[in-house]
């Protein structure tokens, strides 16, 4: 149980990081989680020409310095959005 509430809070700390640095044009928020994998759904304008993936990387990048070490799993894209699911690393 110490390890979800750990994992949800260096989730949220890294949400409320990206979303200071990346909005309006890109948002992030929880979908669901588990001690496996996270599902975080990433809404917003993008810039699809600069590097649509690159505001992945930058959120794994985030998790990492928290000490969450992840991989970008599935992406699931949309209009305007991306459900994208980052596998956690032991």
């Amino acid at each position: 149980m110490n390890r979800l509430r750990n994992l949800k809070n260096i989730i949220e700390n890294t949400i409320g990081e990206f979303n200071k640095y990346h909005s309006p044009e890109a948002n992030t928020k929880l979908v669901s989680m588990s001690d496996k994998s996270i599902k975080i759904e990433f809404t917003g304008t993008f810039c699809h020409t600069c590097g649509f993936y690159d505001y992945f990387d930058d959120y794994k990048i985030l998790l990492e310095e928290k000490g969450l070490k992840a991989v970008i799993g599935e992406i699931n894209e949309g209009d305007e959005k991306a459900v994208v699911t980052f596998e956690i690393l032991d």
